[in-house]
């Protein structure tokens, strides 16, 4: 890996990876629907959709031809602190790849009849998202952990706040947050000799600089959201404060997410599906910001069933809080984590995005065998300070479903040290 500027100071990160035909090129801007006001929350996705729109050189539809000419693959996401916009395609493409990408971030028209149209598919696109409840349920149980905080805001934003936007509102937003400071090139795969040349090309005349954007550290709040819908099943999600994107503790949360609830062999799968049967989906995950995070379980289950999958959920977690990990369960959970860590990069998307993500939230990198060593030193007292800070606040709960009673009849405390209580 190597990290370098182009005369402009933009940051470029690369790796070149020995036998591979394929190259994974991405923009990376350290903006997302954090960075929004409640006014105009969505406005960063909109964007992101919008670069597809049309440039002064091609039209939507010319973009897609482009790509599907060479056999490529192109696409973009938001996420709460950055948006990616990224192609993948075989070497000898690139060139075709990097020319259309940055036409796209550089010379998008917004044009006002296109803004119109993509406002009713986004439109669409947030229908979709409320009316399927175990993806809803996602996003309110991060309104119940940070209410009130920039990171309780939904990506997609409202249909209420898009309607009003206009084209010059999308380009004044991008002008502020699509900065030189605020972006990076990331790319992964078979690099040619001539690939600082290349980058240089195409981003060497970026010059918009700004100032760096202050933001708010989130207080974890215990809180509980309800959405009442007509479901078969109830939607439920826990949540506890988590840590950062750049905490070392992080590793030691890995393991316990592996026993708790994150693949087949954890503890809340085999209690609630396996041995009773009472769920399908059943799992858990935590989510990392720079300055915070969260660790999430979710269940989805009949209404008959609610409260006993609660109370399965509480008595895994006070066994974990009483008893923590023991030495073997912290053996497998070491050897799952490397195994989904060296396996999730062997491809030049994932190496790509490992960079991206890395330079954009930390400005520094480490390779897989640093991160292994430190996933191997984890031991069983750092599991314990883990659980200290996971149970140190009352947990958020939210659900999406047919009746709240199961979910109010809830001690959010209840696992909160009596002597903090």
């Amino acid at each position: 890996m190597e990290k370098y500027t182009l005369s402009n100071g933009l940051r470029v990160v690369a790796e070149h990876i020995p036998g591979s035909r394929s190259v994974s090129f991405g923009i990376w801007v350290k903006n997302g629907s954090r960075n929004e006001t409640e006014a105009d929350n969505g406005i960063s996705h909109f964007i992101e959709h919008m670069l597809f729109k049309g440039t002064n050189r091609y039209n939507a539809r010319e973009i897609a031809e482009q790509f599907d000419a060479i056999g490529g693959n192109v696409n973009a996401f938001t996420s709460k602190e950055y948006t990616s916009y990224y192609a993948k395609v075989l070497d000898e493409h690139l060139p075709i790849a990097m020319d259309t990408l940055a036409d796209m971030f550089f010379n998008s028209k917004f044009d006002p009849e296109e803004l119109s149209r993509e406002k009713n598919v986004i439109f669409e696109e947030i229908s979709m998202y409320l009316d399927d409840p175990d993806d809803l349920v996602h996003d309110l149980i991060v309104e119940a952990a940070y209410e009130g905080h920039p990171l309780a805001m939904p990506i997609l934003g409202t249909q209420e706040h898009l309607e009003a936007m206009s084209s010059d509102d999308l380009m004044g937003f991008m002008h502020e947050r699509y900065t030189i400071n605020n972006t990076i090139v990331a790319i992964a795969g078979n690099l040619g000799d001539n690939i600082r040349e290349l980058i240089e090309q195409h981003f060497g005349s970026f010059q918009r600089r700004g100032e760096e954007q202050s933001i708010t550290v989130p207080s974890f709040d215990g809180g509980l959201v309800y959405r009442k819908k007509k479901t078969e099943q109830n939607h439920i999600c826990l949540a506890f404060q988590g840590f950062g994107y750049d905490d070392p503790r992080q590793y030691a949360m890995a393991l316990l997410n592996n026993s708790i609830g994150g693949g087949m062999s954890s503890k809340l799968f085999q209690e609630i599906r396996e041995k009773r049967g009472l769920a399908y989906s059943v799992y858990s995950y935590h989510s990392a910001h720079i300055d915070s995070g969260y660790f999430t379980i979710y269940a989805g289950t009949a209404p008959k069933q609610t409260a006993d999958v609660l109370q399965l959920t509480r008595e895994v977690l006070q066994d974990v809080q009483s008893n923590g990990l023991s030495e073997s369960e912290i053996f497998k959970g070491k050897q799952q984590l490397k195994g989904s860590l060296i396996m999730g990069l062997e491809g030049s998307g994932s190496r790509m995005n490992r960079l991206g993500k890395n330079e954009l939230m930390l400005g520094r990198h480490e390779s897989i065998d640093e991160t292994i060593a430190k996933v191997e030193a984890v031991t069983e007292k750092d599991v314990r300070l883990a659980l200290d800070h996971l149970f140190a606040q009352p947990f958020a709960v939210a659900m999406v479903g047919n009746s709240d009673r199961a979910i109010n009849a809830l001690r959010r405390d209840e696992l909160v040290p009596s002597s903090t209580n």
